[in-house]
Formats: C-alpha cells, sequence, structure tokens
C-alpha cells in the first residue's frame, strides 16, 4: 500500500510527526490516515487538516508492505519515523530535526537535507539523506548515554557537528565533509567521513573512525601505529582517545604538520 501526503501550505509553525510511520498506517484507509492526530505548534488537529491524503492499494494490515511518499517541503515536520520499525518512508523534500529517531527497522530515504539528530539513538534499518544532514547525526539526545547502536545512516552530502556522539553500534558513512568533534565519546560501531574533519575521536573508547579527506585539528591524545591500506587508500592509524584508556582505531589520511 502506498500512502502520498503532500502538504497543504508551507509550515510556519512546526509539525510533531512522530505518528507519520508505516506501523500507524497498516490496516487504516483514507479517512482513518486523515483522521489521526498530530501536534501544530500547541494545538492537537487532524492529519487530514494538514495534509492531502492519497491512498494506493488495499488497506494493507503488514506494515512490512507500507510505504509513505510525502512531497514537498517538509522542512518544518519533526521526528518522522520516530520509533518505526518496517516499511519505507521517501521525502522528496528536506526534513526538520529527529528523522528517524529511535527507528529500529524499515528505511527512509530523505531527498533533501535533514535536520539536526537525524537518526538519533536508532537500533536498526536505514537511513539515507541525498543532501545534508545536521549537527548530531545518529547520536544522543542531550543528556543520553547511548546514542546509535545499530542500523545504517548514509548522508550524500556533508554533516555537522558531533556525528556519532555517543555512539554504541551501526553506522555511519559521510560522502562530504562533517564539523567538530565525529565520534566524541564512541564505544562502539564504525563512522565513515570521505571528506574532511575536525578534532575527530574525542573521549573515544572503542569503535572505528575513518577520516578520509584532512583533518583540520588533531587531537594529541592518540598513538600512532603506523598505516594500512583501506579502500586502496594508504591512512595513518590511530588508536585513542588515551585520555580515556581508549582502545577505538582512528584512520586519517592527512594531519595537520604540528601534529606529526
Amino acid at each position: 500500500m502506498l500512502v502520498k501526503l503532500t502538504p497543504k501550505e508551507a509550515f510556519n509553525i512546526p509539525v510533531e510527526a512522530e505518528i507519520i510511520k508505516p506501523d500507524n498506517f497498516a490496516g487504516k484507509g483514507k479517512s482513518e490516515i486523515e483522521s489521526i492526530i498530530v501536534w501544530h505548534g500547541n494545538k492537537e488537529v487532524m492529519l487530514g487538516s494538514l495534509f492531502d491524503v492519497e491512498v494506493e492499494g488495499v488497506d494493507d494490515k503488514d506494515k512490512k508492505k507500507i510505504k509513505i511518499l510525502i512531497e514537498g517541503d517538509a522542512s518544518r515536520i519533526k521526528r518522522i519515523g520516530e520509533r518505526m520499525t518496517s516499511g519505507e518512508i521517501v521525502i522528496n523534500g528536506s526534513v526538520d530535526m529527529h528523522c528517524g529517531a529511535l527507528m529500529s527497522g524499515g528505511k527512509i530515504i530523505i531527498n533533501g537535507d535533514a535536520d539536526a539528530w537525524a537518526g538519533r539513538e536508532m537500533r536498526g534499518g536505514e537511513i539515507v539523506v541525498e543532501g545534508n544532514a545536521g549537527n548530531y547525526l545518529g547520536a544522543g539526545y542531550w543528556g543520553a548515554e547511548k546514542g546509535m547502536r545499530g542500523g545504517l545512516v548514509r548522508v550524500k552530502g556533508s554533516a555537522g557537528n558531533y556525528v556519532g556522539e555517543h555512539m554504541r553500534g551501526g553506522e555511519i558513512i559521510i560522502g562530504g565533509s562533517v564539523g567538530l568533534l565525529p565520534g566524541l565519546n564512541m564505544s562502539g560501531g564504525k563512522i565513515t567521513i570521505e571528506g574532511d574533519a575536525v578534532l575527530p575521536g574525542g573521549e573515544m573508547k572503542s569503535g572505528t573512525l575513518v577520516v578520509k579527506g584532512k583533518v583540520l585539528e588533531m587531537l594529541p591524545s592518540f598513538r600512532f601505529e603506523g598505516t594500512e591500506v583501506l579502500d586502496s587508500i594508504e591512512l595513518k592509524k590511530f588508536t585513542g582517545d588515551l585520555t580515556r584508556g581508549g582502545s577505538g582505531t582512528l584512520y586519517v589520511n592527512s594531519i595537520p604538520e604540528e601534529s606529526r
């Protein structure tokens, strides 16, 4: 079953839309989906008052067979796919914060940019961002002790600060560069950055962090272990963060002259 949602207007006030996921649409027809309640700012409204809803196919009760297509600007729509367990969501535009937070299965494709905390505390499934991602990609929310612990996040463009903060498992792949402290307090999983990074691996305990571009600023608390070839590229291998007794592995292509 395909459910197509088209925003009726460009939202100035955020929409809290954690209900937009295959788990909630399975077994429902058009009128039932339109009647689902969402928060628009501080008001509860029906989904059908904000979106034009189209349903193709039978009212399938198997959430694995549900596909949700959001056409248009979703840049003020938060928490799409939160706690999603299966099925597919395709967003033909950009999205607001917390897209795919706590998801454990299924797939989300964002044909635009994703704001902060995409894949927050993710446990499984897959998120693909065709554009750029904001801060805290795959991280834990403020005060959380665990970030992403399973699944795959792939960003075709660049990402912001604190990618994979408190990451425990899963994999993040960034096609471009990132900001400050990717892998901060990381203790599992793998992050691959095709571009540049600043201060990667701070307080890292375990896991693998790969920077194929330049490290613009390097922490001194990593021990050089030699070189190793990954994906046909010879990279410098470090272990750390030694200030935390860490045994994480950090691979980098280029580091500042003063760090050598």
